[in-house]
């Protein structure tokens, strides 16, 4: 039986890669704050042991020794400037932590969640062999992602068997703070208006079965784009107006309506602390429509596009099933 550390296992991404892993006889070890909410990780056969990414002491003892597998999911998606400093420690520090403790654990292969956002905004369709810009943008959640990486390439010079995963817009089960946030907020008849942008929207059940294609099959050092299906935000919440039986708008709001609240906000947030739902950053990239070419993941890993329908109804099924949904 195959052995895996996860850290970020108790995160919408993190409980799809430990679904996988459990389906397929894996001996899971997650990793959870003291804090953290374990009602929906601990459905699953696990050994959960507490400690943080930010935090290398609590990571000594935490991996088992020569452990077949390093599954670094946790990370950081802010879009506050706010929230910067923390970003950083868990995005960048975390995962410099946790490449010494996986080095110094004797693992065989560590598979790192990244982003897209470590190529940063890329106006022309891109693939794995774009200069990634991330490190240069604006954006604080770019240049973690980015230097993140830069971590893990750190770690292979030193030994480390690393390939990174670079998912676009994940939708599906778990989530309660991403994309489901648009679903609730549809349902609820609070949505403020659809962003004129757009971009690969990816099914996180297929982004859980590519942790453990790219754990057998994914090249030391190599991205892989996780492409999924292309699809303005348009259309994406026409079907979640379907699926509630919810009137939604037919049109995307004004770009430069939408960077003025998050202007806005940002003002209040500076007083409330509270992060706030739309900020510049935000509104920035929901302004934006990247384009990603990337055959390479479906070639050596065997990833599956999902179409945004299913992996939409995924979600809205999810977040029903948990009574976190009015509509009947």
């Amino acid at each position: 039986m195959p052995t895996a550390f996860v850290t970020g296992a108790t995160g919408f991404l993190g409980l799809n890669v430990v679904e996988q892993l459990a389906a397929s006889d894996w001996d899971v070890t997650a990793l959870h704050r003291p804090t953290a909410n374990l009602n929906y990780l601990e459905v699953f056969p696990v050994t959960l042991v507490t400690g943080a990414i930010d935090d290398a002491a609590s990571l000594k003892d935490a991996i088992p020794a020569n452990v077949d597998a390093v599954f670094h999911v946790a990370g950081d998606t802010s879009l506050w400037s706010g929230a910067n400093a923390q970003q950083n420690r868990t995005n960048i520090d975390g995962t410099c932590n946790m490449v010494d403790a996986a080095l110094a654990a004797g693992a065989k292969r560590f598979i790192h969640t990244s982003s897209i956002a470590a190529y940063g905004s890329i106006p022309e369709p891109f693939d794995e062999t774009a200069t990634q810009c991330g490190g240069r943008s604006w954006i604080n959640y770019f240049r973690s992602k980015f230097q993140g990486e830069q971590e893990v390439r750190k770690g292979i010079e030193s030994g480390l068997d690393a390939a990174i995963l670079n998912p676009p817009h994940i939708v599906g089960r778990y989530d309660t703070r991403s994309w489901a946030r648009m679903i609730v907020m549809v349902d609820n008849q609070k949505l403020p208006g659809v962003p004129p942008g757009g971009g690969s929207f990816t099914h996180g059940e297929a982004v859980g079965k590519a942790h453990l294609a790219a754990f057998e099959s994914g090249r030391t050092g190599e991205n892989y784009l996780l492409t999924g299906v292309d699809s303005n935000y348009v259309e994406f919440v026409k079907i979640i107006g379907e699926l509630l039986g919810r009137k939604v708008p037919k049109r995307a709001a004004p770009g430069v309506l939408l960077k003025l609240i998050g202007r806005v906000n940002t003002a209040i947030a500076a007083f409330s602390g509270k992060e706030p739902d739309i900020s510049p950053e935000g509104a920035a990239l929901v302004c934006e429509h990247p384009y990603i070419t990337s055959t390479k993941a479906k070639d050596e890993l065997g990833f599956e596009a999902v179409d945004l329908r299913t992996m939409v109804e995924d979600s809205f099924n999810w977040l029903k099933q948990e009574g976190m949904l009015t509509a009947k």
